[in-house]
């Protein structure tokens, strides 16, 4: 049966509002038109430092706390204000999504950002980032990993009924695996790092999640996809209205060898205009040109191209029933 979810991040500030409103649009639609809804635990950056992908991820590292600067996020010597309102955010999203969704039993995605885009985002004491720091890079990796086994079992107590997923965000790996991050001094280039170093770490990383569902999401235009595909994530997340034919060839191998795609195709910049039925007639083209045949669609799941943040509240609804509809049609096609 084809799904449709989202990526995570939301416009607003009330969590509560929020997972209401993905429970009614996701977690209550199954089976209708052959369509089944992923929901997710949404990232709200509008409340601010603590809320964005590298705070909210930095602040479930196992003892490597983090400090806000005017660079950016930088480790510490110890937790201060800017930690306990990173862990006080988290404290509210959990409780709000305990509420929410009480008494629900399905499938419920977690977002995490992943150890590249941390280590490409937090800076090091010195005033760089700390994927010049090998040592540091390996801990980053170990703590997160850490930290998303004890927000697994902490959701699962709090939802026991949820089939949990884990997402871990990678916009940053395109760049770090081609040094094109800058240097503090904007003047040079970070080296790239070595693909078996990189593979290593997000390996460590998705291990956190056990058997459970992992899926790695990279939005950039030409993903790393067969390092992503061996990764042993069995679901890859990229936003298909940026993808090459080359891009849509590596989706086909990775849908061959079973993992699932998570097909970014309602977009989500506020100016684009769009239609469901003309998104999933893009989609069925592309996945037909690769040589998959129709009832392949099936195993598709539709999202928006990336997060919704950057559009109003009315509006992410909007594009979120979107990826909906868009199921709803490739469904047919899938059976046709």
């Amino acid at each position: 049966m084809i799904r449709a979810s989202g990526i995570g991040s939301w416009p607003g500030v009330d969590v509560r509002e929020t997972l209401t409103v993905l429970r009614e649009l996701l977690g209550d639609h199954d089976n209708a038109d052959g369509v089944s809804g992923v929901p997710y635990l949404p990232e709200l950056p509008g409340r601010g430092p603590g809320s964005d992908l590298i705070g909210r991820s930095a602040g479930l590292l196992v003892g490597l706390p983090v400090d806000l600067q005017p660079m950016g996020w930088r480790f510490v010597d110890r937790p201060g204000r800017d930690a306990a309102r990173t862990g006080a955010l988290w404290s509210e999203d959990l409780d709000e999504l305990a509420e929410a969704f009480d008494g629900y039993t399905g499938p419920l995605r977690l977002t995490v950002a992943g150890p590249w885009t941390l280590t490409a985002g937090i800076w090091l004491h010195r005033g760089e980032r700390v994927i010049v720091d090998e040592g540091a890079r390996r801990d980053v990796a170990e703590s997160l990993a850490e930290g998303i086994r004890d927000l697994l079992a902490t959701v699962q107590r709090l939802v026991p009924g949820a089939v949990l997923a884990l997402q871990v965000d990678e916009p940053s790996l395109p760049a770090v695996l081609e040094g094109r991050l800058p240097t503090a001094s904007g003047f040079g280039m970070m080296r790239a790092i070595d693909p078996q170093e990189a593979l290593g770490a997000l390996r460590t990383v998705l291990a956190a999640a056990g058997e459970r569902h992992t899926v790695i999401h990279c939005c950039a235009a030409h993903p790393p996809l067969p390092l992503l595909r061996r990764t042993g994530a069995t679901g890859l997340s990229v936003d298909t209205t940026l993808l090459s034919p080359r891009g849509w060839e590596g989706l086909a191998v990775a849908a061959e060898e079973g993992i699932a795609v998570y097909a970014g195709c309602v977009p989500t910049d506020p100016a684009a205009a769009w239609a469901p039925r003309e998104i999933a007639e893009e989609v069925a083209t592309a996945w037909h040109r690769v040589g998959l045949v129709p009832a392949s669609l099936a195993s598709l799941v539709i999202t928006p191209a990336c997060g919704l943040a950057d559009v109003m509240g009315p509006e992410a609804v909007r594009r979120q029933r979107g990826c909906l509809e868009v199921a709803a049609e490739l469904a047919e096609r899938a059976g046709s």
